[in-house]
């Protein structure tokens, strides 16, 4: 079994937390409490999608072979495997529990730098659950058109920019 490794974004986060305790006990020594008692009710709405959606990510780790991955979405890959990745950015449903660990297992499976910003920056610019669920109905429709047609090259043109002036 692997051991669980603290990197320091999971260090930060404690620290803050740690602070924020300390802040909240300060004001009223029951907020902790209150604090941490709401914390495990988002746990308890988050880990029912996100356990499935890290054992999704996992199976496309180990079903798509990670030739395919590597060669539409490897360094040999170029523009085409771009704009493929910036295609499945806006197709992804759901929230970060969903798209990121499906990076990660693109990542994992040979998938090089530039497509991965690229989906990223897309599923970020044009999530489908959000403009549905959230800016058509309160923007309305013009408004996610205005916003939606200027940024569709911004994906592409982040992949395209990682590519040039990143090497791994």
């Amino acid at each position: 079994m692997p051991r669980m490794r603290l990197d320091p974004s999971a260090l930060v986060l404690m620290a803050a937390a740690m602070v924020l305790a300390i802040l909240a006990y300060v004001k009223d020594p029951g907020l902790p409490w209150l604090g941490a008692k709401s914390g495990f009710a988002m746990l308890g709405f988050i880990l029912p999608r996100l356990v499935p959606a890290l054992i999704l990510a996992g199976l496309v780790q180990v079903l798509v072979p990670q030739e395919l991955v590597a060669r539409h979405f490897g360094r040999e890959g170029g523009l085409r495997g771009i704009v493929i990745a910036a295609l499945a950015g806006i197709l992804t449903p759901g929230g970060p529990m969903v798209s990121v660990p499906f990076m990660v297992a693109l990542a994992n499976s040979g998938a090089a730098m530039p497509p991965l910003v690229a989906y990223m920056t897309s599923w970020s610019l044009f999530g489908m659950q959000r403009i549905i669920a959230w800016e058509a109905p309160l923007m309305g429709w013009r408004f996610v058109f205005v916003r939606v047609i200027p940024s569709l090259a911004f994906p592409v043109l982040a992949g395209w920019l990682v590519a040039v002036f990143y090497r791994d």
